[in-house]
C-alpha cells in the first residue's frame, strides 16, 4: 500500500476512491480507523471514511491520528487528507485543526490546501472558491444547516481554523508547471507560511499540482488533488493501471434510495424521482420526534412497494423549513434523528432482502452504512463525477451508491440503476 487517505465523511471518501481508481490505482475504502492487522488485500490506495466533519475538533484530531497511524503501519509512503470540495467548516475547524496535527504527525512542513474539483463545478481563482461561476458565498452553501459557508476567501477561512500563517499558490503559478510550484512552496516556507490555498480551474492545473506533490508527506484538499497522485507512483514504476469497470453485477435483491441531504441538488433530484413516479415517503424531524414516524412504519411503506423498482424515503427540505425543526429540536438532535431512523430502517430493509442502497448525503451516508455493518467496499462504475457504486466486501454483501448531497444531476435517482448488472 502506497497512499493512504483519511477522508471527513463517508461520500468524500468515496468521491476521493473514485478518483483514485479512475486514474488506475487499485483501491479500497475502508469504513472507519482500520483494526490492527486489518488485510486490505492487494489495495495500493487506502481511504478511510471518518465521520469527523461537524464533531468536536479534539475528536476530530484524536480521530485521524489514528487513522493516520493505521495507514503509515500499513505502508503508506504519503498522507492525504480530503474534505469536500466546497470547504465545509465553520470558522473553528475541522480542516485546518486536523491539519495542523497530521503536520506535526509527519514532521511538520508546508502543505497545501486545494478543494478544486472543476468536474463538479468547484474552482480556486485568487484564493476564492467558486461553486460553478458563483462564489461559494453566494452558492446556496451559504445556508448550509451545519457548516453555512458565508466567506469564499479560503485564505481568511483557514487563517482562522489553524495556528499557522496561511498564503496563496495563484494560478500563474500552477500554470507555469510543476518545478514553479515545487520553489513557491519551497519559498513560502522560508518565509514562515504552514499552509498555502493552491488555485485550481481545470483538470490540467490539479495534474501539475499532484506531479509537483510528489515526494510531499501530507497533502489536503479535495478528491481533484488526487488526480495526478497515482502518476507519481507510476513513473517510479511502483503502480500498473488498473482499469474502472464501465458495470458492475449486484447482489440479488431488492433497491431502495434513502435521502437525508437538503442541498439544492438533492433537493431537485428528489423532485425530479417523484415527478418520473418513483413512489415516494417524506420524513421530518418533528414528526419523528413525536413519534408519529418510526423505523417500523417506514420500513413496512417501502415493504409494500414494487418489489421490480425503487422506492424512495427523504428528508430533504428547503433551508426555511429546516431552521424550523431546528429551532424546535436543536441543530444536532434534528439531524441524529433522521440518521438514526434512516440507519434503523436501512437495518430492516436489508433483512427483509434488499441488497441495492442509493444514499444522499454525507451524514446520511454514515449512519446507513454503519447500521449496515459494511466496513471494506470496493470502487465500481462512475454514475457521475465523484460517485460510484461501491460493493462491499464480506458480508453483508450490499451494492452502495453514497453520494454527496451537493453531487449528480436532477436525474441521478433516476438513472444511477442503470450501471448495475444482475
Amino acid at each position: 500500500m502506497l497512499l493512504g487517505a483519511i477522508a471527513d465523511d463517508l461520500t468524500g471518501a468515496t468521491d476521493l476512491s473514485l478518483m483514485l481508481a479512475r486514474n488506475g490505482m487499485k483501491t479500497v475504502q475502508y469504513v472507519g480507523v482500520p483494526q490492527a492487522g486489518a488485510d486490505f488485500g492487494d489495495a495500493e490506495a487506502l481511504v478511510v471514511a471518518l465521520k469527523s466533519r461537524t464533531i468536536a475538533a479534539g475528536d476530530a484530531i484524536d480521530m485521524s491520528l489514528a487513522a493516520a497511524r493505521a495507514l503509515l503501519a500499513a505502508g503508506a509512503r504519503q498522507i492525504l487528507f480530503k474534505y469536500c470540495s466546497t470547504f465545509d467548516s465553520t470558522d473553528a475547524g475541522n480542516i485546518g485543526p486536523v491539519a495542523d496535527a497530521l503536520r506535526d504527525l509527519l514532521g511538520g512542513g508546508i502543505a497545501i490546501a486545494c478543494p478544486a474539483f472543476p468536474a463538479a463545478g468547484r474552482s480556486v481563482y485568487q484564493g476564492h472558491l467558486f461553486v460553478g461561476h458563483t462564489l461559494l458565498s453566494d452558492s446556496p452553501m451559504k445556508d448550509h444547516p451545519l457548516t453555512p459557508m458565508r466567506d469564499a476567501n479560503l485564505v481568511r477561512v483557514l487563517q482562522r481554523q489553524t495556528r499557522h500563517t496561511v498564503g496563496l499558490l495563484p494560478l500563474n503559478v500552477v500554470a507555469a508547471g510543476p518545478h514553479a510550484v515545487q520553489l513557491a512552496l519551497a519559498e513560502a516556507a522560508k518565509s514562515g507560511h504552514g499552509m498555502m490555498i493552491a488555485d485550481a480551474v481545470a483538470d490540467a492545473d490539479l495534474r501539475v499540482l499532484g506531479t509537483a506533490l510528489a515526494e510531499a508527506r501530507l497533502i489536503t484538499g479535495g478528491s481533484g488533488i488526487a488526480m495526478g497522485l497515482p502518476d507519481n507512483f507510476r513513473r517510479q514504476g511502483q503502480i500498473g493501471t488498473t482499469p474502472l469497470p464501465a458495470r458492475m453485477t449486484a447482489p440479488a435483491g431488492r433497491s431502495v434510495i434513502l435521502a437525508g441531504s437538503c442541498s439544492a441538488a438533492t433537493r431537485g433530484q428528489v423532485a425530479g424521482a417523484i415527478a418520473a413516479g418513483i413512489p415516494a415517503l417524506r420524513l421530518t424531524p418533528l414528526d419523528i420526534a413525536a413519534g408519529t414516524q418510526d423505523a417500523a412504519g417506514v420500513a413496512q411503506w417501502v415493504l409494500a412497494q414494487n418489489a421490480n423498482a425503487p422506492a424512495l424515503v427523504y428528508s430533504s427540505d428547503d433551508p426555511a423549513s429546516v431552521r424550523l425543526s431546528q429551532s424546535s429540536l436543536g441543530v444536532e438532535r434534528a439531524g441524529a434523528l433522521v440518521e438514526e431512523l434512516l440507519g434503523a430502517v436501512s437495518i430492516i430493509l436489508r433483512n427483509s432482502g434488499f441488497s441495492r442502497f442509493l444514499v444522499a448525503g454525507g451524514e446520511t451516508s454514515g449512519a446507513v452504512v454503519a447500521a449496515l455493518g459494511a466496513q471494506a467496499l470496493r470502487i465500481g462504475p462512475e454514475i457521475t463525477p465523484g460517485v460510484p457504486w461501491t460493493r462491499s466486501i464480506g458480508v453483508p454483501d450490499l451494492a452502495l451508491a453514497l453520494k454527496s448531497g451537493n453531487f449528480g444531476d436532477p436525474d441521478f435517482f433516476l438513472s444511477a440503476w442503470d450501471k448495475l448488472d444482475d
